[in-house]
């Protein structure tokens, strides 16, 4: 090889590796199993999407339950400080950082049958405080909470003294308290040997957890149409990171996140709540109690004036009526 075809091939070399050096991997931390929905609704789409719009040269990937660090409740910090690129988590978790945020969760404010984003990012420029150092990928609700019982039916208010629920949030926590129950803050992971094991009654959630946690080994009473709200959920990415990449690789990732990578993540949730629910009402070792709307009634009676008490409480109006806006 002569002294030009030498310096072509290490030219051509550099450059490959040049090429190759820019390639990016982000990484997208949480903590439940790699078949919770979360996968094909979030982290799938949006890997798909920034793969596609850069050739490859931007990726994610994603490390499932706990992998780069245990406890649900260190999500964000774990963002903050460069441990992932990305995170999955519930404001709920740490509430006292997304006060406003959870509005959405409250009895009211979604109304019956819309979904929560549109609300959410119609208020983001009340809330974006509430997310420090990351830039907001997604923010999304769940479908309405229900209650999953343990050996216990509930029809009425009633049903529900003295018991012990465990609760997502301070929001889900006030409501419970207004019912006369006791609120049980823990993980969702934490759920199953807590019912288990008679630590907890019962659970205030989104009927899709029944599917994405195993609740239906433990649980065998659930009971549909209390307005009992909803619970939110983000992910987030760390701000430097961002910044710190391509106007190409930035480019792809507002493409494919904010409300459109939002609104994937609450339709599957909202899905895998409805098949969950079918499911059970074809199991007759499961009771399905669907409240009527006047049953309904006797839970807002207590539930509803919470919503308005907290946002009083918090500071909130204004979020709130962006977040009412979205639906007007």
């Amino acid at each position: 090889m002569n002294r030009l075809a030498t310096g072509l091939a290490f030219a051509s070399a550099l450059t490959f590796g040049a090429a190759a050096a820019q390639a990016e991997e982000l990484s997208f931390a949480h903590f439940a199993a790699p078949t919770h929905t979360l996968t094909g609704s979030v982290i799938e789409p949006l890997n798909d999407g920034v793969s596609a719009d850069t050739d490859g040269e931007l990726t994610v990937r994603a490390y499932p339950g706990g992998e780069l660090g245990k406890g649900p409740l260190e999500q964000y910090v774990r963002v903050v400080q460069g441990v992932a690129d990305i995170v999955w988590g519930l404001p709920g978790y740490t509430s006292s950082q997304f006060q406003k945020t959870m509005i959405a969760e409250m009895p009211g404010v979604i109304p019956d049958g819309e979904p929560g984003y549109p609300g959410i990012w119609a208020a983001m420029d009340e809330i974006k405080s509430e997310f420090p150092a990351t830039k907001p990928l997604a923010v999304w609700t769940s479908e309405p909470n229900i209650f999953i019982m343990k050996d216990v039916d509930v029809r009425t208010p009633a049903d529900l003294e003295g018991l012990k629920m465990r609760v997502a949030g301070s929001t889900s926590a006030s409501m419970i308290e207004a019912l006369g129950a006791t609120p049980v803050q823990m993980p969702a992971g934490e759920i199953y040997n807590a019912l288990q094991t008679g630590l907890i009654d019962g659970v205030v959630t989104g009927a899709s957890a029944v599917t994405d946690f195993k609740l239906s080994e433990v649980a065998n009473s659930y009971t549909v149409g209390a307005p009992l709200g909803r619970l939110t959920f983000y992910v987030v990415m760390n701000q430097g990171r961002y910044d710190g990449l391509s106007d190409e690789m930035k480019a792809a990732i507002d493409a494919h996140s904010g409300e459109s990578l939002s609104q994937s993540a609450e339709e599957a949730w909202n899905r895998v709540a409805d098949e969950t629910i079918a499911s059970l009402e074809a199991d007759s070792s499961k009771t399905v109690i669907t409240l009527s709307d006047e049953e309904a009634a006797a839970f807002g009676e207590l539930t509803s004036p919470v919503t308005q008490a907290t946002v009083d409480e918090i500071g909130g109006q204004a979020a709130l009526e962006a977040m009412q806006a979205a639906y007007e």
